[in-house]
């Protein structure tokens, strides 16, 4: 009997029970180099097979019957195959080889871009990564896969709904490097600039020996974020960060921070003349359009400040005060930030006069009170898995090894082991 005919037979017999499927696993593994070695001749196997009962032979055939690098025309026939798969596969047979599904996933990824077709990868690999996941909280290396086709294709809520998952499994850096890096770019899509700044922050503060190219583009749009957000920034990063980061990323990032430092002085016409004259740097870093943001935010800002000293302002005062062109630009800006909640004011038409006003949240209604309440529990739960970390490191052989050394001796005293541990 041929080779192929023989595992094909050995596929479909054994993939009913989990010891059948074990057993399966080994001889997949067995056969993998020949499978490889007859690539061409395994498209037509894959019709005989059930993605849905025969998960784990499908897999291992699939995996070795995509050839790298394909042509558009490939790519055409596989992208559908691998997409019907993903969507019918077993979770507990893929979850044996995820190194396999990893691969084929990924290739996936790099089809549907060679047919500028981002957006038929998204859903195919939200699947994917929900069926690798052991629990919500684990991040898969797929995550950063999907991100990055939710940023080419543009579907940034579809992004934002697994930005929503508090996050504490990791199984490589890199993985948490790109995951909160194109997270922070779909949530500047979508606006959510505190929340970006809060992804941003993540990777320009993770542990890191040396510099990476990731943490470097992170910092370049943190920059850009914090202004947005806050109208301020400082080059000091918080203690836990790596001394790689404290001391060098700055120095990557030079026309960032002298940009920060002239928004800093409050002036426009600077700040538009400094980002004219690097206006290629920043292009050339497709940030070109943030910094854009950065300007526009400034006079927000100075529009704010006004807020704070005057009850009542002629549109044409803030338009003089804050550079702006016209009374009717002026307008336009204390309109949007009306609408957006960043001031409260009312515009009389007639005279010109805008009137600000104080915050009208008084705190006391039932859906405020709904939010206080869902974020305290969502504080207290935070804690609760803290506590437990914290306890399951302060146990951990290999942590108490490394502190041990690092301190010159090795007293479990030392390290607060809880009582039940004690050896």
């Amino acid at each position: 009997m041929d080779p192929l005919e023989a595992l094909l037979a050995q596929i479909q017999g054994l993939s009913s029970t989990s010891s059948d499927i074990n057993r399966l696993h080994t001889i997949l593994k067995q056969a993998d180099d020949s499978l490889r070695s007859e690539s061409t001749r395994l498209s037509p196997i894959l019709t005989q097979l059930d993605p849905s009962i025969h998960s784990l032979g499908f897999l291992y055939i699939l995996e070795a019957s995509m050839p790298a690098p394909v042509t558009k025309t490939q790519a055409e026939t596989v992208v559908p195959i691998v997409t019907r798969f993903i969507g019918a596969c077993s979770t507990e047979q893929i979850r044996l080889a995820p190194d396999k599904f990893l691969s084929v996933c990924r290739k996936l990824k790099d089809q549907v871009m060679l047919l500028e077709a981002p957006i038929r990868g998204v859903a195919p690999l939200f699947t994917a990564l929900r069926k690798l996941q052991v629990s919500v909280e684990h991040l898969t290396p797929l995550h950063s896969d999907f991100l990055l086709l939710c940023l080419l294709a543009k579907c940034y809520k579809t992004g934002l709904s697994l930005l929503d998952d508090d996050v504490f499994e990791v199984d490589q850096p890199r993985d948490l490097f790109l995951y909160c890096y194109y997270g922070g770019m779909i949530c500047i899509g979508q606006k959510r600039f505190q929340k970006a700044l809060d992804l941003l922050h993540n990777v320009v503060t993770a542990p890191m020996s040396t510099i990476n190219a990731i943490a470097v583009e992170a910092y370049k749009k943190y920059i850009l974020v914090s202004l947005i957000r806050h109208g301020q920034f400082s080059t000091s990063l918080p203690k836990y960060s790596s001394s790689a980061a404290q001391r060098n990323l700055k120095n990557f990032c030079q026309p960032y921070v002298e940009l920060a430092n002239s928004y800093g002085t409050g002036k426009i016409a600077e700040l538009e003349a400094y980002v004219k004259t690097n206006a290629e740097k920043f292009e050339s870093d497709n940030n070109l359009g943030l910094v854009k943001q950065v300007v526009s935010s400034m006079y927000k800002r100075n529009i704010q400040r006004l807020t704070q000293t005057y009850l009542t302002l002629s549109l044409q005062d803030i338009a003089t005060t804050v550079q702006l062109n016209s009374p009717k630009e002026a307008e336009m800006h204390v309109l949007q930030m009306i609408q957006d909640g960043e001031i409260y004011a009312t515009i009389n038409q007639k005279d010109g006069m805008v009137r600000f006003l104080e915050d009208p949240e008084q705190y006391k209604t039932c859906e405020m009170i709904e939010h206080i309440d869902s974020s305290i529990q969502r504080i207290m739960a935070l804690s609760r898995k803290l506590t437990a970390m914290d306890e399951q490191i302060s146990c951990d052989q290999l942590y108490l090894s490394k502190a041990g050394r690092e301190r010159q001796r090795y007293d479990f005293d030392d390290f607060d082991v809880p009582q039940k541990f004690n050896i």
